[in-house]
């Protein structure tokens, strides 16, 4: 096999393991079944394990994408012909296919790998598994996450993911889902789950709960590349998958500005605007004018709405804020969420001033939520701040800081006490 000169491998594996572990694992699921979905990750991090030597040795080959597949498939067909019940259920696929090899093979040219790993969101989003599983099982079968990284994404302990996932895969086998893709009137309803998912990976990765920085661009990178399989598959095109898709890439322009040289978040109002890609702001300004077809409007198309503003602003101060208002007020129509009532109250700041934000906010804290959140209490701070009572600025700045245990808000809080020494 032809290969290039040897060079540091580790990187590509990684790249691997984000992008092409969560393919790999999609087509031999597929192939082999939930009941074996254990060894099929199992191999598959075997396989990249094997790379990782062999690339170090030999060079990265030409075709590292088709090395991966062969070895992951063969791993998987060696460890069930080892097994009894495996060599059983190899020899009745040896019976019913010219080639059980030859299938599998089928499976991974480009189109059958989309097509799996489709089928294989609407399984992992499968009512029956509660949102929980679903977020935990997508993030392990299509995102090529460990455990541990899991549990830091959804921050609950690494043996409380070991139990979703065991359960997940539980009742996937028990209740016999399949890999097949539901029937119509089914897929709108399972479309809502999928969307909710992928909009829960997104939101992680933009701002990390837990980890060593901030923003983890693998899972948005994630989030973006199975929101655009569903846009490229018609079924699953509806209006709210584009603009979900134009909510995911309006943000994802912004990443680069939103970290400094130390890699401390910025805030809006902080991050310089030339760093912006203008590449991805159009194309999700085109997803969003595709998704003004019919006449439902989801929550998706109102946030991806209030981004658009936010990227088509010349500076922070110049920023549509009656707009923006406008569709928190259409968001609360639909879902009357806390975090919603706190941003609209913080819009309402921005365009009447410090004192008319205090009792917008103290109107929202009426919502219980709020008071245990510690953005309440960090936009009070900041609106007292600007009014000038700084003692109650920093009571509420250090209520903030005592309400989050991520070490990022802490940096933000801890940034803003300090103008106060």
């Amino acid at each position: 096999m032809s290969t290039t000169q040897p060079e540091p491998v580790a990187p590509l594996v990684e790249h691997f393991f984000r992008h092409e572990a969560g393919r790999l694992v999609a087509v031999l699921t597929r192939f082999f079944g939930w009941r074996n979905f254990d060894l099929v990750e199992d191999m598959v991090q075997a396989t990249l394990a094997d790379a990782l030597q062999a690339w170090r040795v030999r060079g990265v080959p030409r075709n590292p994408s088709g090395w991966v597949h062969r070895i992951a498939k063969n791993k998987v067909l060696d460890a069930l012909r080892r097994d009894e019940i495996g060599r059983r259920v190899t020899r009745e696929w040896a019976g019913t296919r010219p080639s059980h090899d030859a299938g599998l093979d089928d499976l991974f040219q480009e189109a059958a790998i989309e097509d799996s790993q489709l089928r294989t969101i609407f399984a992992c989003c499968h009512p029956r598994l509660g949102r929980e599983n679903q977020l935990a099982l997508t993030l392990k079968a299509l995102c090529g996450l460990g455990n541990s990284e899991i549990a830091r994404a959804l921050l609950v302990a690494e043996e409380t993911v070991k139990k979703r996932l065991q359960r997940a895969t539980r009742d996937l086998i028990d209740h016999q889902i399949s890999l097949d893709p539901p029937e119509a009137d089914e897929l709108l309803q399972r479309l809502d789950g999928v969307h909710q998912v992928l909009y829960l990976i997104f939101n992680e990765g933009y701002s990390s709960s837990q980890g060593e920085t901030a923003i983890r661009t693998d899972l948005c990178e994630e989030a973006v590349r199975l929101c655009h399989l569903l846009c490229s598959h018609p079924p699953c095109s509806t209006p709210a998958t584009r603009a979900l898709m134009a909510l995911m890439l309006f943000h994802a322009a912004r990443l680069d500005a939103r970290l400094d040289d130390q890699g401390c978040i910025l805030l809006m109002e902080e991050q310089d605007r030339s760093k912006w890609d203008r590449r991805l702001i159009q194309r999700a300004q085109e997803y969003l004018d595709e998704s003004a077809e019919g006449t439902v409007i989801s929550s998706f198309h109102l946030e991806a709405g209030i981004a658009m503003h936010h990227c088509s602003a010349p500076s922070f101060a110049e920023t549509d804020w009656r707009a923006i208002l406008r569709l928190y007020d259409a968001l609360l129509t639909i879902q009357r969420s806390p975090v919603y009532l706190l941003n609209r109250a913080i819009v309402i700041g921005q365009i009447d001033g410090p004192q008319a934000g205090i009792r917008a906010l103290d109107e929202a804290g009426q919502d219980t939520a709020l008071r245990h959140y510690h953005l309440f209490d960090a936009a009070l701070g900041e609106f007292y701040r600007r009014a000038g009572d700084l003692d109650r600025a920093r009571q509420y700045l250090e209520a903030a800081r005592q309400k989050t245990n991520s070490p990022f808000d802490h940096e933000i809080i801890d940034r803003r006490l300090a103008k106060f020494s």
